[in-house]
């Protein structure tokens, strides 16, 4: 498992494993996005595989316009299914392992406690539909994969959520955010540790797993201690769901039991305000 293949890599999960190779000089990372590798073309990602000698893929790729993917399904589903089975063919044909992201939108979000890797799963978006159905390709074609759910994803990256109130933050006197949607936000980085320390484990463990950081909170909840972190004056007005409708359903309770990958990795997971405040303190600083 020494050449490592990370899909995705411009991304928000992507750029925070490649901040962090040099802590494992005993690996070879391979970071690719779309533009150097298709894995929707399943010969391409062949001869790549074979080219370097890879022994595990980070499948960190994915369709993550939730909204967009409503009107957009097939294209939505060529990535989050068909590319993740490819995946999947591929590295069982060569002996590879995987390592594949998914999502709390697989749930429903009806749940009163924190979604465990066994409760039973009804997507309601197109999004959320298509990355279950990538997840049982994935178990269906390699069954010793290994699949992360994981929830509202941030980093210093991209766009996502604490960079958006951080700007609204600053440009406006009043900001309005959904209160009544719970779950925990992760910090792209403190995920990408978890996936390095599940490839550094002794015991190869296959199966589905929950990560995000630990606690409980809402929306309004996330943009309060972003606001207040980033000392932002705006004032935050809490509203409900159908106060801000959106063309994809979101779960309104998404909330993560992260017991088992806890007990197999022993991961000390950080507090959503621990990651937060050190991710906003860098954006401050490095606007």
């Amino acid at each position: 498992m020494k050449a490592i293949l990370v899909t995705g890599a411009n991304g928000q999960l992507g750029s925070a494993l490649q901040q962090r190779v040099n802590h494992h000089p005993e690996w070879t990372f391979y970071f690719t996005d779309v533009d150097a590798l298709d894995i929707c073309n399943k010969a391409q990602l062949t001869e790549y595989v074979c080219a370097n000698g890879i022994g595990c893929i980070l499948n960190c790729a994915a369709y993550t316009a939730v909204d967009k993917a409503e009107d957009d399904a097939e294209r939505c589903m060529r990535i989050n299914r068909d590319a993740v089975r490819n995946i999947g063919e591929v590295a069982s044909a060569h002996g590879a392992h995987v390592v594949h992201i998914s999502t709390d939108y697989v749930f429903d979000g009806q749940g009163q406690r924190p979604y465990r890797e066994d409760d039973p799963t009804a997507p309601m978006s197109v999004y959320g539909h298509t990355k279950l159905a990538g997840e049982q390709a994935l178990q269906e074609v390699l069954p010793d994969a290994v699949m992360i759910r994981t929830a509202w994803l941030y980093s210093e990256v991209g766009q996502n959520f604490v960079k958006t109130m951080l700007r609204l933050g600053a440009e406006r006197s009043e900001v309005s955010v959904v209160a009544d949607q719970i779950g925990t936000p992760t910090y792209a980085g403190d995920l990408a540790d978890a996936m390095l320390k599940i490839l550094a484990h002794p015991v190869w463990e296959p199966g589905i797993y929950h990560f995000s950081n630990e606690g409980v909170c809402s929306w309004y909840d996330f943009a309060r201690k972003i606001m207040e972190t980033g000392g932002r004056a705006c004032t935050l007005r809490p509203i409900a769901t159908d106060e801000y409708p959106t063309r994809a359903t979101r779960p309104a309770y998404s909330v993560l039991d992260k017991t088992k990958i806890k007990q197999v990795f022993g991961l000390r997971i950080p507090e959503w305000e621990e990651s937060l405040t050190g991710c906003v303190r860098t954006l401050i600083a490095n606007p």
